[in-house]
């Protein structure tokens, strides 16, 4: 099995790290980090890059795909070369996923339409202009396109795909070994528990502006 993450300038790093420390622990399976050119990708605070160690056009015929998101996403969203790719790669995927904005650029390659889905919850609106149907929950299955909600999401997407492929004792042996044990200091990890004024503070600060 093959596992093709996306990488592109500006992709937030646990976007990507959260499935790879999860599905890339998949028995037999080949993880590789892929972008238009091989080399250092920058993720979006510019401090960490990883490497993509093979092109785009190297590996057409991944078994998944995984596409993060983050503030470099919006300039892809045009990117034909990219756009192009995941069209190819997803006809002969068995499974196509993303991790917060990653889910705009699977809805903007036609991947998503009339498909349930989510994203960032900042994002989240946005892919019904690609006849996506969003949903706020946090890892959404549609057939074989798997979403997962922003950034941490897919750490838990990761692990909820991994039980799919190689059964629960497995997923739970893994989240066991990498002691995912969540006890966050705050409740305040969605906009649904969040303090008022912080939503608002995030919501128009954001690059996701309706209008």
């Amino acid at each position: 099995m093959q596992i093709a993450i996306v990488l592109y300038d500006r992709f937030t790093a646990l976007d990507a790290v959260g499935p790879y420390e999860t599905l890339g622990r998949l028995p037999d399976a080949e993880t590789v980090f892929v972008a238009e050119q091989t080399g250092p990708v920058r993720t979006d605070t510019g401090n960490l890059a990883l490497t993509a160690d093979r092109t785009l056009a190297e590996v057409p015929n991944p078994d998944i795909v995984i596409v993060p998101g983050g503030p470099g996403q919006t300039p892809q969203m045009e990117n034909t070369a990219l756009l192009d790719w995941l069209r190819a790669a997803d006809v002969t995927s068995t499974w196509t996923t993303s991790v917060c904005t990653g889910s705009l650029l699977l809805a903007a390659a036609g991947l998503l339409r009339g498909r349930r889905a989510t994203s960032h919850w900042l994002a989240l609106d946005f892919l019904e202009q690609f006849g996506a149907e969003p949903t706020g929950e946090r890892v959404v299955f549609d057939g074989k396109y798997v979403t997962g909600a922003g950034v941490s999401a897919g750490i838990d997407m990761g692990l909820t795909l991994l039980g799919r492929i190689a059964g629960d004792e497995h997923a739970q042996a893994l989240q066991l070994g990498i002691e995912y044990d969540p006890q966050p200091p705050y409740d305040a990890g969605s906009p649904e528990k969040a303090p008022a004024h912080l939503v608002d503070k995030l919501r128009s600060g954001s690059r996701f502006i309706l209008t």
